[in-house]
């Protein structure tokens, strides 16, 4: 009978290989006549999984992207549940062996619980092109027949609050109604202890939106401020952020927003520290570029979607024509790794965002290097974002395991509340 089983051009792996179902089922149904014939049958079929799946995992480095890996993932287990629905008839002896072998090559690769994380965030992420809300529906639920094989789950909960976090306060959710959907999903499989962090993201979220129309009712008849400010107050401890422990010098406009917002946040909320969180935050700027051309100047307006310290550093050129790298590190208080990265994104990161230029030309910085307004700036967009600006603090990517979150240029607080300003 094993020799039946395991013929090379008309076993039962010959069969799964080429996705002859009748066939199969043809077989399943003469076999359970036998005694042991289910047996022999169904571990054939598990040495096939293992292989599939062992080939997968194997080739994981090659194919070099996440979502296209997980997707493999789950088109096999697709297939599978197919063979077991229209094969083998639901058998729980077939079902049983193939959750264990996926189970046992999911587990193979230590990186499965944050490609999962990636591929979930992907797929809710804003701009996911061709997806329906049954598409993400049936996503989400194939990621959770995924998750339940993972053993480090808690691995998985770190990094999906990372890229949650991410999509939070970046504004980059497809629907709120889609993250709620996911976070019920794992309630239901790990308990409410396993998602309560997450759930109180979202609180904090829903909270901070009822406060900033309080603010903005009650300080309505007051002297009108420079910047529309729209502040994220987060709770200490649900968040996967790491305070900032050196405070940039934020420009007189900001700052004053962001003091009137302490005072009427604190008013109501006696007891509570509100701490600034600048490496969080993003800032949409007013830009003229006076472009000169055969003595001609020409006015070019554009907004320019930055970074918190990105914000900070262009404000100084308010004041000033020109500076050097040690007097902009002076006027900002800005963390020499954050202040290096700002300006090399904006001085010499892609051609069509230089706003400032450098000199001398170069990657490297030193004290001595000078930066001005580089009026020759021009793009085909009015708006225009500025790459590279965020800082990696939630995990962005493969190895990314930071514990803190980029966000926008608005105070967003935690319970010692921690705000970032945008």
């Amino acid at each position: 009978m094993k020799n039946i089983v395991e013929m090379e051009n008309s076993g039962v792996v010959f069969m799964l290989k080429n996705d002859k179902q009748d066939d199969l089922r043809c077989m399943y149904g003469l076999l359970q006549r036998v005694e042991g014939g289910l047996n022999c049958m169904c571990d054939a079929m598990k040495g096939y999984i293992r292989e599939c799946g062992k080939t997968l995992v194997d080739s994981e480095g090659d194919i070099n992207n996440t979502v296209i890996y997980v997707q493999s993932l789950l088109d096999l287990k697709e297939r599978f549940d197919l063979f077991l629905k229209n094969s083998f008839c639901n058998d729980n002896m077939f079902k049983q062996a193939i959750c264990a072998e996926f189970e046992h090559f999911l587990n193979l690769n230590p990186k499965s619980p944050e490609y999962l994380s990636l591929f979930i965030d992907e797929k809710l992420k804003k701009g996911t092109r061709g997806l329906t809300e049954q598409d993400i529906e049936r996503v989400l639920d194939q990621s959770i027949v995924l998750f339940k094989f993972l053993v480090d789950k808690d691995v998985f909960e770190r990094y999906y609050k990372q890229h949650l976090a991410k999509r939070l306060l970046n504004h980059r959710s497809v629907s709120d109604d889609a993250e709620k959907n996911m976070i019920s999903k794992l309630k239901t499989e790990c308990g409410c202890q396993f998602t309560c962090k997450l759930e109180g993201m979202f609180k904090d979220m829903n909270v901070s939106n009822t406060v900033n129309e309080k603010f903005r009712e009650v300080t309505k008849d007051m002297p009108p401020l420079t910047v529309d400010l729209n502040v994220r107050v987060l709770t200490t401890g649900c968040w996967p952020i790491t305070g900032c422990k050196t405070i940039c010098k934020l420009p007189k406009e900001a700052e004053m927003a962001f003091d009137r917002f302490k005072t009427f946040y604190l008013k109501d909320h006696s007891g509570r520290q509100l701490n600034l969180q600048p490496h969080l935050g993003q800032s949409d700027i007013n830009a003229i570029f006076y472009q000169k051309k055969d003595d001609v100047v020409t006015p070019k307006k554009h907004i320019l979607q930055v970074s918190t310290y990105q914000m900070c550093i262009l404000m100084l050129f308010n004041r000033q024509a020109i500076y050097t790298y040690k007097d902009i590190q002076t006027e900002s208080n800005i963390p020499e790794k954050e202040l290096k990265r700002a300006l090399l994104s904006l001085a010499v990161g892609r051609m069509q965002q230089r706003v400032l230029q450098k000199t001398p030309k170069t990657k490297d910085i030193s004290l001595t290097d000078e930066f001005s307004v580089n009026d020759q700036f021009t793009s085909k967009l009015i708006r225009v974002k500025i790459q590279n600006g965020d800082i990696q603090q939630i995990g962005d990517g493969p190895g990314a395991t930071g514990n803190e979150a980029e966000g926008r240029r608005r105070p967003e607080n935690t319970r010692s509340r921690r705000p970032s300003c945008g």
